[in-house]
């Protein structure tokens, strides 16, 4: 099972457009929740080696890359790994290499051991039977007891995309828009504390969540 290119091709259309919301000044709230998890995930890397899933254009890698020992920075969208490569220029201890998350390769961990996994605004494109599958990848490839940390998007009214539908698994679908006008209909799920618990608890412990206005933060550690 891979990443649906639905969802690659849209990221991969909006790429050199995609910054902008981590720098949009006129939503102040939103700014400072950002702030804030940024803070909390600076300090949640640091020492570790760190892999990255669906790094985007690098906003979350610069962020890691300031307290983390390494990190490997991967996405399945070629487009917005050449933004973070640019973005992260200069950074000697950050490794750029596109990767599925779903279908993550044998050697992610060149030679070294991943003490941690982040994914940021990820989570949230997975329909639930993508989401199992990326948990057991990560159980099969990276191990027992590394940290995982999840942060994604809060539902909010009139901001967030508009929800289109509710499939029969349960997966919310919502329309995005690419720099061209063009309208796409993508996975994007806002699950509640019990849905995370419930989806994670199989794979991995120590869950702890943590809500903000506009966005959530989860960690845990893998079984």
């Amino acid at each position: 099972m891979s990443t649906s290119n639905s969802v690659v091709d849209f990221f991969t259309k909006i790429a050199d457009h995609y910054d902008a919301q981590f720098h949009d000044e006129s939503d102040e709230d939103r700014q400072d929740d950002l702030d804030d998890v940024a803070e909390q995930v600076a300090d949640l890397m640091r020492g570790h080696t760190v892999l990255e899933l669906g790094c985007g254009t690098g906003y979350w890698t610069d962020v890691i890359a300031e307290t983390a020992t390494q990190v490997i920075a991967t996405d399945a969208s070629e487009a917005m790994l050449n933004v973070a490569r640019e973005h992260g220029e200069g950074l000697e201890n950050v490794r750029y290499r596109v990767v599925d998350a779903l279908d993550i390769p044998l050697d992610i961990a060149e030679g070294g051991k991943i003490t941690a996994v982040f994914a940021g605004f990820l989570w949230s494109h997975l329909r639930k039977e993508q989401q199992d599958a990326f948990l057991a990848g990560l159980r099969s490839r990276i191990g027992k007891d590394a940290l995982l940390v999840l942060i994604d998007d809060e539902y909010v009214e009139g901001a967030s995309p508009t929800v289109a539908r509710t499939d029969a698994q349960g997966n919310t679908w919502a329309q995005f828009v690419d720099a061209d006008g063009n309208r796409h209909e993508l996975p994007k799920n806002y699950p509640t504390d019990s849905a995370l618990r419930k989806r994670l608890g199989t794979a991995v412990r120590e869950i702890k969540i943590g809500r903000w206005d506009s966005c959530w933060a989860l960690t845990c550690r893998l079984k």
